[in-house]
């Protein structure tokens, strides 16, 4: 399974083929974001933008297409989008919290903390919504109807073949695969622009160097397109930074040391950008020496980090370019966070 979502979905080909639905996506956030601020008096809600960002490339890659539902006319979510996406990660965030029954299995039955039902009505919650585009595609495929039309993940699992002309896949398996790739593909990317937006907001010299790279490189007459990203080595490096700082979750103890450790970073627990560059060096997000974790390394890296790296920069940069932040009035300066480790209030 591994190799095929390696040759055939997350290949370097794929990702070009894609290109177009990711840029669509991004001029759909920075429009989504402009009408949302004028109508609520400016004030953003970072997580949620930051996700529905994610929810919605995600279902334009997998499933070709933004909305499961009726399109909106601000391009915002409407309700089976924030069905979708709240069910994600209410299912993500059980994944990584503390279940009693992992340290003594034979209290699983009993489902003491109720986390075992809770992850299975949000899963039912997104495979409702998966199956039913999911079962439609394999009729007009085994109807004859797509043979010549690739459009999204899902054509590309549906058309896999195997020596004798069969279907590589089973439905099952596909949607298997459809979930695993919503679940990879969201909390990830929006939970690092999130930590560093807050980190930033409360250090106004970053935001402002930050910003100034951009209208460096980009200008102010075109917005950030993905071919820039390679240039922006200070953006890549807040983000690298909200890695290290705040990863996604605590299930790797040692390596969460490591990132806090004064033995390989300076002032470990301060966000500093600038540790991460160098003269000549071009900043990455992967860690291939496990110093923090961001999209491992090795046989269980993350084969599409690529793909989470232009998702993660691109939701980055068109905040920072578009739009001026600053802290809502009684905002403390000091972010928190509980065991998933987004942050505890949504940034504004």
């Amino acid at each position: 399974m591994r190799r095929v979502v390696t040759t055939e979905i997350v290949c370097p080909a794929r990702h070009k083929w894609l290109h177009d639905k990711r840029a669509n996506e991004a001029d759909n956030f920075t429009r989504y974001i402009y009408n949302l601020t004028g109508a609520s008096g400016g004030n953003l809600d970072v997580r949620h933008v930051a996700r529905h960002y994610c929810g919605n490339v995600i279902r334009r890659l997998v499933f070709g297409s933004r909305y499961f539902g009726e399109p909106q006319a601000d391009g915002g979510p409407g309700p089976l989008e924030v069905e979708h996406m709240d069910a994600t990660f209410t299912s993500l965030g059980l994944l990584f919290s503390f279940c009693i029954s992992d340290y003594l299995p034979r209290l699983l039955a009993l489902d003491l903390d109720g986390h075992e039902k809770m992850v299975k009505e949000a899963d039912a919650r997104v495979n409702r919504l998966h199956d039913t585009v999911i079962e439609e595609r394999w009729r007009l495929w085994e109807g004859g109807k797509r043979l010549e039309e690739h459009d999204d993940f899902l054509d590309v699992l549906i058309s896999l073949k195997d020596g004798d002309g069969n279907p590589l896949l089973m439905i099952d398996e596909i949607k298997v695969l459809c979930m695993d790739m919503t679940l990879a593909g969201t909390d990830n990317p929006s939970n690092a622009v999130e930590w560093a937006l807050a980190e930033m907001v409360n250090s106004p010299e970053l935001l402002a160097k930050a910003v100034e790279e951009i209208d460096r490189t980009i200008g102010r007459e075109r917005l950030v397109k993905e071919s820039d990203l390679p240039q922006l080595n200070y953006i890549k490096a807040c983000i690298r930074e909200a890695f290290r700082l705040h990863p996604i979750a605590p299930f790797n103890v040692p390596h969460v040391a490591i990132a806090d450790s004064v033995v390989v970073w300076d002032e470990p627990l301060h966000f500093k950008p600038e540790r991460h560059m160098g003269d000549g060096i071009d900043v990455v997000l992967t860690e291939s020496e496990l110093r923090f974790i961001s999209f491992s390394t090795g046989r269980r890296g993350c084969m599409a980090s690529s793909l989470w790296t232009a998702m993660c920069l691109m939701l980055f940069t068109r905040i920072l370019q578009g739009f001026t932040l600053t802290k809502p009035a009684g905002v403390i300066d000091d972010p928190s966070s509980f065991f998933f480790l987004n942050k505890d209030d949504p940034s504004s």
